[in-house]
């Protein structure tokens, strides 16, 4: 069956999956948006982002730090990576175990965010982007490579704490039964005001309506040119001052029913498109395609993703094993090689509304670009 909008998606997952929820929509609704923060996720590992990432970070807008905002994926440059194998593990794997076990660790005076944050629990939960302590430079984060029963090997990165990109997901539209969203132009007002605030390349708008972009250098003069001009001197660069403080701004968007289309922009969406650098729409195909192979019509490779995902909405008590932070360590392996194995065909999933006549791959070769850059050099103090 192809579902014409989200909206028949969830009625059929409100009717199917939550049917011991007391409101059915709104469960099958919140799912949904997990399940958009999932799509982002594991495509941004399938690129080969996964040490770069920081999950839920607090972020600080340009020149103004007493005000952070929470931003759901960030980028960041790595100081230095480490790998080690626990043979056998001892779970769980908790940030006090790895910093005794990683040499790496034990030397840096760092602040520990929770010496019993577990990376590996012992019931087989795995949490992504691991935060275990974070000194002046960054934090340092924790990933699973690979679990087995007999070995785990993990992957630590020392990342610096300011990120080169940030991506957010937002669902936003009109419901099922209702005139308006009364909600959904705030929503897309809030990611809005995080995406002009965070980095030092500020929009501006002419008298003709045109955008422009300005950066201030560090002694004090004022850089500007179109919009689109600069942002690509900037990413293709190598001028230290203009990277200094720029972070790349992407917001991922999905949509009730046909509310919108890429083609067809509603009040919520242009407020997003002249704010975010690159603004991305995930398709109703895209996510009914997903999500038929995840739910509706499941794929045997996505057989353990399936398991968690049910298990963390059966109306039981228990902890949730299908989010972007925490995962059952089955699915995020079956995930992983999924997004892996079929990225060609998720990457049409997506369609760039901003910035105009630009392709996904060209978001991915700018990421690329950031990612190569000296880091070092240019975050100096």
């Amino acid at each position: 069956m192809t579902y014409t909008s989200v909206d028949a998606l969830q009625r059929t997952l409100a009717d199917t999956i939550f049917i011991y929820a007391a409101d059915r929509k709104k469960a099958a609704g919140r799912a949904l948006g997990t399940l958009v923060e999932i799509v982002t996720y594991y495509t941004l590992r399938a690129w080969d982002f996964r040490d770069h990432m920081v999950i839920e970070r607090s972020l600080p807008e340009f020149a103004n730090p007493d005000i952070t905002h929470n931003v759901e994926f960030s980028l960041h440059p790595i100081l230095w990576r480490a790998s080690h194998t626990f043979a056998p593990p001892s779970l769980p794997l908790t940030a006090s175990k790895l910093r005794k076990a990683v040499p790496a660790l034990a030397r840096i005076h760092a602040t520990v965010v929770s010496k019993s944050n577990q990376l590996l629990s012992s019931d087989g939960l795995v949490r992504n982007a691991c935060v275990l302590a974070e000194d002046n430079l960054g934090p340092l984060v924790a990933n699973v490579t690979a679990s087995q029963e007999d070995n785990c090997e993990v992957t630590i990165c020392h990342l610096h704490c300011h990120p080169f990109a940030i991506f957010e997901c937002k669902r936003v539209g009109v419901e099922e039964g209702m005139r308006k969203g009364p909600q959904t132009i705030e929503k897309a007002k809030q990611g809005a005001y995080v995406a002009r605030s965070v980095s030092s390349l500020q929009k501006i708008r002419s008298r003709s309506g045109r955008v422009l972009g300005v950066i201030e250098r560090s002694d004090g003069t004022l850089f500007s040119k179109p919009y689109d001009q600069i942002l690509r001197e900037v990413v293709d660069g190598r001028d230290a001052d203009l990277l200094a403080d720029f972070i790349l701004t992407i917001g991922v968007v999905s949509n009730h029913g046909n509310w919108f289309t890429s083609d067809n922009h509603n009040k919520e969406l242009k407020v997003l498109a002249h704010s975010y650098d690159w603004l991305l729409f995930l398709t109703d195909e895209g996510l009914g395609q997903f999500i038929q192979c995840l739910l509706l019509k499941p794929t045997p490779e996505l057989a353990a993703a399936r398991a968690a995902f049910l298990a963390s909405y059966s109306g039981k008590s228990g902890r949730n094993r299908f989010t972007k932070v925490q995962v059952d360590v089955a699915a995020d392996a079956a995930l992983r090689r999924y997004f892996s194995q079929h990225e060609t065909e998720v990457e049409t999933w997506f369609n760039v509304i901003a910035p105009k006549h630009q392709t996904l791959r060209q978001l991915r070769d700018d990421l690329g670009k950031l990612r190569r850059k000296n880091w070092r050099n240019i975050l100096r103090p």
